[in-house]
């Protein structure tokens, strides 16, 4: 699980809200370069940030800020708020933002949704906030009537890759995360999910990687220091986390995956993951693979029995080949044969 220490920038400074309330605004730090220099420090890889007033009015006008801690903190920067069009998914792209979070488009504009996966795929987020179960929109000032399980649904359908919820009544109170909203979430969809929202103390750090979640967002308890991000970090982190997984996907959001029987070295078969199948490759110790033809992931062997365990999982020198070895139960392809290369050409 990867920890995000967030800063949020209101009129130019680092500032955190209660409940998502703009009348609680208050300032937590001086320098948004200094406070993301000290997260790098701690132990952080990424950063999570806000632009508070482009998500009321979808402008950019603390878009240098972002840039600059892109640029000189040494940390991926994961930007929301205000992010409506292509034109600013292009900008933020362009001058070294890692991830953007796409949230009021989601409810209200899913077809730039859809065109953002085309194009930038796991570099696209989306941001599902919700209060009392259902999705608001806006900066938290609008409430809608669909519930965010639906939502979510909806967003991986278009191929959304990972989701990050906040359950708004937690937002900045210091009283832990919605564990039973966000278990919810898990297991309804196979994104990637992060939490966002109470983080208090380092037992949070500890539900949330026991939940199986992806990521956690901290923010108010960093600054009032009833967590420590060092220790954070440390908590959260596994060999899964140290991998770099997201760099397999920078070429293209499939990566083509070689399956080799690890006891003979024959290979088995050849099929495609996306950043969630290998994530949860990882995770199960069986192959999950993105069908391209039927658009959802499959778990080889699921339905007859022909599971592959994983012995290994390789990545080549260009990052962007995978070389799974595994113990292959059964057949592996679906004519019966043991492997899927059994027609040789003639010798020429």
């Amino acid at each position: 699980m990867i920890i995000l220490p967030a800063i949020d920038i209101k009129d130019r400074e680092c500032v955190r809200l209660f409940k998502g309330d703009f009348a609680t605004v208050h300032r937590v730090a001086d320098s948004p370069l200094d406070t993301a220099r000290s997260f790098k420090e701690a132990g952080a890889e990424w950063i999570h940030m806000v632009d508070l007033d482009g998500a009321k009015d979808g402008t950019r006008r603390n878009a240098d800020i972002f840039l600059e801690v892109a640029e000189k903190s040494g940390l991926k920067v994961e930007l929301g708020g205000g992010i409506r069009d292509l034109q600013t998914l292009e900008y933020y792209f362009t001058n070294g933002i890692s991830r953007c979070i796409l949230g009021s488009a989601a409810l209200k504009n899913p077809s730039l949704v859809e065109e953002a996966v085309r194009l930038y795929g796991h570099r696209i987020a989306v941001g599902i906030d919700a209060l009392n179960g259902m999705v608001a929109t806006e900066g938290w000032l609008d409430v809608s009537d669909v519930p965010y399980l639906e939502l979510a649904r909806r967003m991986e359908a278009m191929g959304v890759q990972t989701l990050i919820f906040t359950d708004i009544s937690k937002d900045g109170t210091l009283s832990g995360p919605n564990l039973e909203q966000l278990k919810a979430l898990r297991e309804a969809v196979s994104c990637q999910v992060i939490a966002s929202g109470g983080m208090h103390t380092i037992d949070d750090v500890t539900a949330c990687a026991e939940a199986s979640l992806d990521g956690a967002i901290c923010g108010k308890s960093l600054y009032s220091g009833t967590l420590s991000l060092s220790e954070a970090v440390q908590t959260a982190t596994t060999p899964i986390d140290r991998m770099d997984l997201d760099a397999y996907f920078e070429k293209s959001v499939l990566t083509p995956a070689i399956v080799q029987e690890a006891s003979t070295g024959e290979v088995l078969m050849l099929a495609y993951m996306n950043r969630v199948s290998l994530q949860r490759t990882l995770e199960t110790g069986t192959t999950w693979f993105w069908s391209r033809s039927r658009s959802e992931y499959w778990n080889k062997g699921a339905t007859s029995g022909h599971v592959q365990r994983v012995v290994s999982v390789d990545g080549d020198c260009d990052r962007d080949t995978l070389l799974i070895r595994v113990e292959q139960t059964g057949a592996a392809c679906h004519t019966g044969s043991h492997s899927c290369f059994f027609r040789r050409f003639e010798e020429v």
